[in-house]
């Protein structure tokens, strides 16, 4: 059963026709600690079935463990978000609904054009930063 509707599947299409470069995203799960976590694999390898620029790479947490040291994977389910050839640091924990949902395709999108959108000023506050940051923002379904 699919859990994207043909009303969002029309709407992903439409969405991601502004994919500029391939966008690859991995999935973490774990189905025998984590039954729900393979719900947020299906809807990754679901979305990655809306265009071509997009694919899907589903991985064990407990059976891949260089994978996730190598993305710093927490916790599962996660989704990394991955350019061509370039690692943004974008990470999804949770199963993405609602609000997350449109979270995780602006995401793509974002991953997709190689640019976050974020204003010159404070790209520029960023680079002037003298050590790496980590930024974290959570959310709670509405």
């Amino acid at each position: 059963m699919s859990l994207l509707t043909d009303e969002v599947t029309a709407e992903l299409r439409d969405a991601f026709a502004g994919l500029a470069n391939p966008v690859r995203l991995v999935v973490f799960s774990q189905a025998l600690a984590d039954p729900a976590s393979e719900e947020v694999r299906q809807l990754v390898e679901e979305l990655a079935s809306q265009h071509e620029q997009l694919s899907a790479e589903s991985r064990n947490f407990v059976l891949d463990p260089e994978r996730v040291a190598e993305l710093g994977i927490e916790r599962i389910p996660a989704i990394a978000v991955l350019g061509e050839g370039v690692d943004y640091g974008v990470r999804l924990y949770g199963m993405p609904k609602g609000y997350e949902f449109g979270s995780l395709v602006e995401a793509i999108l974002d991953v997709s054009r190689g640019r976050s959108g974020l204003a010159a000023e404070t790209r520029a506050g960023l680079e002037a930063l003298d050590k790496d940051v980590r930024l974290r923002v959570f959310s709670t379904p509405t």
